[in-house]
């Protein structure tokens, strides 16, 4: 090993990421399991590394003893006197060793360590890396497919994204440049995964930070969101300056916000007539955050009129919602898609009923309540 162990290493510390201090010690240690496996222990070896000349040196070192039991680990002092008449009982000497004397099968062990340690090293900055980005948006680029994900090039790594964080409808050539919503990142022994979504709720929220400056600063803030990628979301936002509407801002003059984020997004459905499929555009509906949990959940059955919201007294996550007879459709939506979305937005557990539903099921509760005093006063 010479000075074009030097160069190696600095060529791994600048392309790789790798400390030159990380690699020394790779080094070393495989120089003293090398060691242990020729000679059957390694408590003995000492290793240095000559930061001038870039050469390792293995050293043993031996006690000077009357008797010698352990010559690996020993050496009597007839011996050492010999070398030297200064060495006294109990003195330690070192001796050195040539690496190259423990042979092809020490060689590949150094490597092998080496290699592991540069794996570990380069699966720890990768992992570092994108840790950062997690709960962010990234640009990459579509690189393949399989039966379960689509794998996107985000520079030094292949992130998956899986068919249920894909939107609907919405397809990708390779080497389409897409943006993705990083959700997850782990490190585990087969190396660093990066999940990532085009679908996850917090993509609108990160997309509007990125789009609307009032967002940005923290002007008007994105209390929640709850989506159905592709068709439909809703976005509750508050403002936290009086003069600024938290509605307006988050849509934009002629809706010119809400199309940028929009635009994001490219799903697609089949039309029946046409017989091929056409673009669509997912909806995004903003209401106005409140503290008040009755007039949020007013808020959230938009565009439905609401007539009354009863919350539970034993499940104070539920809520009764009453609305017009002639609007129970509008405020359940198309598959249900309108009370789910805002039962997700407010945190509720949302049933909706119509003025009449709920007028009986009041007349049905009156005469069970009557019913039961009936039989109370029969009894006394």
């Amino acid at each position: 090993m010479s000075k074009e162990m030097l160069e190696a290493f600095r060529i791994l510390e600048e392309d790789k990421g790798i400390k030159k201090e990380d690699i020394i010690e790779a080094v070393t240690e495989s120089l003293r399991s090398a060691y242990r496996r020729r000679y059957g222990q390694s408590e003995s070896a000492a290793i240095e590394f000559n930061e001038k000349t870039g050469d390792f040196r293995v050293y043993t070192v031996r006690e000077v003893v009357d008797e010698v039991f352990d010559s690996r680990l020993e050496i009597s002092l007839k011996d050492a006197l010999a070398i030297s008449s200064a060495y006294e009982l109990g003195d330690k000497i070192k001796f050195e060793e040539a690496p190259a004397e423990f042979g092809r099968v020490a060689a590949q062990s150094a490597k092998q360590t080496i290699m592991e340690k540069m794996r570990k090293q380069t699966r720890t900055i990768t992992y570092n890396t994108y840790k950062e980005h997690e709960n962010e948006i990234m640009s990459g680029t579509v690189e393949r497919f399989d039966n379960r994900f689509i794998y996107v090039n985000l520079g030094s790594i292949e992130a998956q994204l899986s068919k249920q964080d894909q939107i609907p409808g919405e397809v990708f050539q390779s080497h389409d440049r897409i943006e993705v919503f990083v959700y997850k990142v782990e490190d585990n022994p087969r190396g660093v995964n990066v999940f990532v979504s085009r679908s996850h709720p917090e993509m609108i929220k990160r997309l509007m930070e990125q789009e609307i400056p009032e967002v940005y600063d923290g002007t008007v803030e994105i209390m929640s969101v709850a989506r159905e990628a592709g068709d439909r979301t809703k976005v509750a936002v508050r403002s936290h300056n009086p003069n600024v509407d938290a509605i307006g801002t988050i849509v934009g003059r002629g809706g010119s916000n809400i199309k940028k984020i929009t635009s994001k997004f490219h799903p697609a459905r089949y039309d029946q007539k046409l017989d091929r499929m056409v673009p669509t555009e997912e909806n995004i509906d903003v209401i106005e955050w409140v503290p008040d949990p009755a007039e949020f959940i007013y808020n959230a059955i938009a565009p439905a009129e609401v007539d009354q919201v009863i919350f539970d007294d034993e499940d104070s996550k539920h809520a009764l919602v009453v609305v017009p007879d002639n609007k129970l459709s509008l405020a359940i939506g198309r598959r249900g898609q309108n009370v789910r979305l805002a039962a997700h937005l407010t945190g509720y557990r949302i049933d909706i009923k119509s003025d009449s539903e709920f007028e009986e099921m009041e007349v049905a509760q009156e005469t069970f309540e009557d019913q039961v005093e009936s039989s109370q006063e029969q009894v006394d």
